[in-house]
């Protein structure tokens, strides 16, 4: 039997105010405790890229969420290597780097 999901996409300005209005829109969709905080590190991992627009993207399938930020050019080494990755990687269960290299992933488990 299939798994049943939503999924929600929305566009936000590349400006740091913007974080705030990721994690409420995130925490509104995915109950999940560590959603928020994670849409707010993959949104800042894009933005720290001079992104000016920032898609981010929630589908949730049965007791799994997977968030991701991309913005309009490929991101630098530091988005998927620097100090922050060490969050992302440590909150979801897998991230990664989008195919195209414009954004980053990162996928949660049924843990809250």
């Amino acid at each position: 039997m299939p798994e049943s999901g939503h999924a929600w996409q929305k566009a936000f300005k590349g400006e740091p105010i913007e974080a705030a209005h990721v994690r409420l829109w995130t925490a509104g969709r995915v109950l999940h405790a560590d959603a928020p905080l994670l849409a707010h590190e993959l949104y800042v991992a894009v933005l720290s890229s001079g992104a000016p627009v920032i898609e981010m993207t929630l589908s949730t399938a049965g007791e799994r969420a997977r968030i991701t930020a991309q913005g309009q050019d490929p991101l630098p080494l530091l988005s998927t290597h620097g100090p922050a990755w060490r969050l992302i990687t440590g909150l979801s269960q897998s991230a990664g780097l989008t195919t195209d290299e414009r954004g980053v992933w990162a996928q949660l488990g049924a843990r809250s």
